[in-house]
């Protein structure tokens, strides 16, 4: 039974520690390689339990309260678990990253570029926000001020411990996973114990709004939310490419749902933490000291408070550190053709981490999300977009394999470069409120898809490949005259 119980856990014990650091990130993960579905929940539970989620449920319960928040946690729900399981399908079966698809998915070699430079600046700012959760525990429990020289040398210690401990890969990632649930679990539940003993509990039906519920309050929840969709579908991405190839839709929206119902959760927690301290607070800034994990969990449990806050932030962080060494390996890779290994550009995350909080760059968090929400969500559906519908339904190129390397791709497949410029020039007017920024994230990702669409219907699929990979076997018969060798056809060579 133990071993069973460990086979479920356990990802893949005979590699080489070079295997362990670098993690494939420029190429295919091979088959023996893989990792069974609960050892990848068991990964992806970092994620779940970041302290994002408390801030980010009492954010939402805060615009529109209660029962009316139900809705864009819904949305977020069944949004991100489609995405989600969708793009990890692909990504299990290629063995490659979203980056390294999106390389054959509309947007060329050096096209793919852009998207992974999105893509890591994304996770630069979410590990900058979330080691601000942990530095702001540790200065508010020590009476050091925040934003002064030792606040930030509190930032730049917290992150190279994160660093150490996300240097192996999945590896050592799954180690501090599995024992920091429990972890997690236990001082959580001592939290909960100390909030129902020294407070009254603020139920659901005591989450008021801040200013009434308005249409604009509904789209700006809905908004907030969708920002979430594409991006939390995208980490778990990252560590479902590990998934064995087969895996099937319903294990990837396990491992989608594995990882999303313990943030929701979190988020309902969150909105009834924030709720119950903002009496006590008598602050003109009771809401956002209430919704500030970093201060709310020193002030309810004192010291265990803000080693709970360490603890949580750096088992995200990790995830942070990974997915956004990732996305600048590829961008370095693609642009340059540069790779001194996935792990040192930890370092340089790490690095603008920490510049960053100095500066105080958190302060421009709404404009960020909206713009990188913008960003993020026209990618994500263009590419699915293109696996979907330009490839399975309209027979443009290949659906039985996505092809990355350099060799055989087009260095710019206008698809998807124009379709996502143009898609976020309409987005950026909401941005600079040509019209309500909460529509800006919705109406550029619905727009970049129909874009990619036609543009790849107008140019036949003639821009995916430079030439075809010979070595690939494919069912896939070229729409239009093929120059140099044909696609190898399995059909043919079957009969």
């Amino acid at each position: 039974m133990m071993s069973k119980f460990r086979e479920w856990f356990q990802g893949p014990e005979d590699i080489t520690k070079a295997e362990a650091v670098e993690d494939y990130a420029v190429g295919r993960v091979p088959g023996r390689y893989r990792w069974p579905i609960p050892a990848i929940i068991l990964v992806l539970l970092g994620n779940s339990t970041a302290m994002f989620f408390f801030s980010f449920g009492a954010d939402l319960s805060y615009q529109v309260g209660w029962p009316t928040v139900i809705w864009p946690i819904l949305y977020m729900l069944v949004g991100a678990t489609i995405i989600g399981s969708c793009t990890m399908k692909i990504a299990s079966k290629e063995g490659l990253s979203l980056s390294l698809l999106t390389r054959g998915l509309g947007f060329g070699y050096m096209g793919s570029a852009v998207t992974s430079l999105i893509y890591a600046v994304n996770y630069i700012f979410y590990f900058l926000f979330e080691g601000t959760i942990v530095s702001h525990a540790i200065a508010n429990y020590a009476g050091i001020q925040i934003n002064s020289p030792a606040g930030v040398a509190i930032f730049a210690a917290i992150g190279l411990i994160t660093i150490w401990f996300v240097w192996k890969g999945m590896t050592s990632m799954q180690f501090l996973q599995t024992w920091g649930v429990p972890i997690f679990l236990l001082l959580f539940l001592i939290g909960l114990y100390e909030l129902s003993v020294n407070y009254s509990i603020m139920g659901p039906v005591s989450w008021m709004p801040k200013n009434g519920v308005t249409a604009a309050s509904i789209w700006t929840v809905m908004n907030m939310a969708n920002g979430q969709v594409a991006f939390q579908g995208l980490m778990a991405t990252d560590y479902g490419r590990f998934a064995k190839p087969n895996i099937t839709y319903k294990g990837t929206t396990t491992i989608m749902l594995g990882m999303l119902v313990p943030a929701i959760l979190i988020m309902l927690f969150g909105a009834m933490l924030a709720y119950t301290l903002i009496p006590h607070l008598g602050k003109t800034n009771a809401y956002s000291l209430a919704s500030d994990p970093g201060f709310a969990f020193p002030f309810v449990m004192g010291f265990i408070g803000m080693v709970f806050a360490v603890i949580t932030q750096i088992r995200i962080n990790v995830m942070n550190l990974y997915s956004g060494s990732l996305a600048l390996s590829n961008t370095m890779d693609m642009a340059f053709n540069y790779r001194p290994g996935r792990q040192w550009w930890m370092l340089l995350v790490w690095l603008i981490g920490v510049i960053f909080y100095a500066f105080n760059v958190l302060q421009y968090t709404g404009t960020f999300l909206s713009i990188t929400g913008i960003l993020t969500n026209t990618w994500v559906f263009i590419i699915l977009t293109d696996y979907y519908v330009c490839r399975k339904l309209m027979n443009l190129a290949p659906s039985d394999f996505v092809e990355y390397r350099r060799e055989y791709l087009r260095s710019w497949n206008p698809a998807g470069i124009l379709s996502l410029l143009i898609a976020v020039i309409v987005g950026a007017m909401g941005v600079f409120e040509v019209y309500p920024i909460y529509y800006a994230s919705f109406i550029s990702m619905i727009i970049g898809s129909i874009l990619h669409i036609s543009i790849t219907a107008g140019t036949r699929g003639r821009y995916y490949f430079r030439k075809f990979p010979t070595d690939m076997k494919t069912s896939w018969v070229p729409p239009y005259s093929y120059e140099g060798p044909q696609p190898k056809n399995l059909l043919s060579e079957v009969k």
